[in-house]
């Protein structure tokens, strides 16, 4: 169905695409052509949608409300046309999604193939970066985040708690012992990943923050972790990322009345609308569905109290 105007499709066709040249190529229609009709209709509105002078895309304010409105709008026509002709909702279409490299490899890969089983006419794109990528930029209508703060402008559901608890590979905890109050950590080899520390951790007392700097500097998680596990020193870590190497005896917990703020949290966000895609909300569904009430690494993990070490 293509009840919207032929500008308006236009224009979200750009945004969609990440620029006039692709959206041009998705249409059929010359960049001569993309240019004019874009700034008739900015000409039309009274407001400019997207900077000119940047080689990625970038919308203006009014072009990120128009592009969330336009989409809203799409999701409420899709919608009214089911009800019309009867046709039960049925997810379907492009669905883009971010998340963080580690975790998108590590939980959502190897459970792409069952959603995707249950909901076979949506084409999905999985995309994975450690940045925080503004999701009109990356042209993504989903993104997994782990964060304490979401973001005022974004809509976002809590898929879990992240716990995060500080570990070594026995062969560090066997050569430099096994801290035992938290001021010891000051003596020990400390690996964090760059923006990392200081650790702000909470305990039987309360908040206590770790200064300090890591033994190796990395920009890395990923090497942080090769590290740790390679004897190399204490680790704050995700269980989401460490719980295979817990079960394992790869790793040890240490100084388990310590772990990460629980403020930190695994998060799907999405642009605000009012009618999301049905493709959006059955991913997410089924992310509830898969890490609620305790999401999977934390069941071939350690148990709530720590194991002694």
């Amino acid at each position: 169905m293509n009840m919207m105007d032929p500008d308006h499709e236009l224009f979200t066709t750009i945004v969609d695409e990440g620029g006039l040249a692709a959206a041009g190529r998705r249409l059929h229609i010359s960049p001569a052509m993309m240019s004019k009709r874009l700034a008739r209709l900015e000409e039309r509105l009274g407001a400019r949608l997207i900077h000119r002078t940047t080689r990625r895309l970038a919308l203006t304010p009014a072009g990120e409300r128009l592009h969330t409105d336009l989409r809203a709008i799409l999701a409420a026509l899709d919608e009214a046309e089911r009800r019309v002709s009867g046709v039960s909702a049925v997810a379907a279409g492009p669905l883009r999604i971010t998340a963080p490299t580690s975790f998108g490899r590590l939980h959502l890969a190897p459970w792409l193939p069952r959603f995707l089983d249950d909901h076979p006419r949506v084409d999905l794109t999985l995309n994975l970066s450690d940045d925080f990528a503004d999701l009109i930029e990356a042209r993504a209508d989903l993104a997994i985040r782990i964060t304490a703060d979401p973001g005022p402008t974004l809509a976002a559901r809590r898929l879990a708690t992240n716990r995060r608890i500080l570990c070594a590979a026995p062969a560090y905890l066997d050569r430099f012992d096994t801290p035992r109050r938290i001021a010891d950590l000051k003596a020990h080899r400390l690996l964090a990943a760059d923006g990392q520390m200081p650790w702000r951790l909470v305990g039987p007392k309360g908040p206590v923050t770790i200064e300090g700097r890591s033994h190796v500097r990395t920009n890395s998680s990923e090497v942080v972790r090769e590290i740790a596990l390679a004897g190399g020193g204490i680790a704050l870590r995700s269980l989401w990322d460490i719980s295979d190497a817990l079960a394992r005896g790869d790793v040890r917990q240490i100084l388990p009345d310590f772990e990460g703020s629980s403020d930190v949290g695994l998060f799907a966000v999405q642009l605000p609308q009012q009618n999301p895609p049905l493709a959006i909300t059955s991913f997410v569904d089924f992310l509830t569905n898969l890490y609620a009430p305790t999401p999977p690494w934390e069941r071939t993990a350690i148990a709530p109290d720590a194991q002694p070490l």
